[in-house]
């Protein structure tokens, strides 16, 4: 019995420490203080409905003590987004980029795998260029909204950290929503915040 209670036993610590080992985000290169860190995408890298000091880009710069390029362009597709993103890597040469677009393609109805297939070629790029990169999920438009599933899809596929949740948890609650679709200050704060949190989950500072 006691033999058997230990390999009971020894099972839970390995099943544990797996589940563990799946839910820590892929590592990133270490940051120095000079690396330069982009978050390109849309309105809610804009910080549409905030003071631009209150978008999440600057509070995520305070937060971890380094400057953050704040590149987001209000109603950007990922189309568009793919035509821009050479020109932004050429001007400011990033060592990280947090990327941060889809929603614009969602609210006009793109189909779904043409949205993944632009990330995909983003994410492909920044590779390409030894650019380190995060992704980050936006909730479909719904009345229950939740992250489109083609976030996870990508991230599990290239090996990309996500953080898939902070916009859905945002986007729900009115205290942190200047409109239906935009952050204000205090959600811009917590789209920071977990940022953040990925960052130095991930070893990137």
């Amino acid at each position: 019995m006691n033999g058997r209670l230990l390999r009971t036993a020894w099972l839970l610590a390995v099943v544990a420490a797996l589940v563990a080992c799946s839910s820590k985000p892929p590592s990133l290169p270490r940051l120095g203080p000079d690396d330069v860190i982009v978050a390109f995408g849309d309105s809610l890298t804009f910080g549409t409905g905030a003071q631009p000091a209150e978008s999440y880009p600057a509070v995520l710069g305070d937060l971890i003590g380094r400057d953050v390029v704040g590149a987001g362009v209000p109603g950007e597709t990922t189309a568009q987004g793919m035509q821009r993103l050479p020109q932004v890597l050429d001007r400011y040469r990033p060592r990280l980029v947090l990327l941060c677009l889809g929603g614009n393609d969602l609210l006009r109805k793109v189909d779904e795998p043409v949205i993944e297939a632009n990330l995909r070629a983003m994410v492909r790029t920044l590779r390409d260029r030894g650019i380190a990169v995060v992704l980050i999920g936006v909730p479909k438009p719904s009345l229950l909204p939740g992250t489109a599933a083609f976030y996870e899809t990508i991230a599990d596929d290239m090996q990309v950290p996500l953080e898939g949740e902070v916009l859905e948890t945002v986007l729900v609650k009115n205290e942190f929503k200047s409109d239906p679709i935009h952050p204000n200050a205090a959600g811009y704060r917590k789209m920071a915040e977990a940022v953040a949190k990925l960052l130095r989950g991930s070893g990137a500072i």
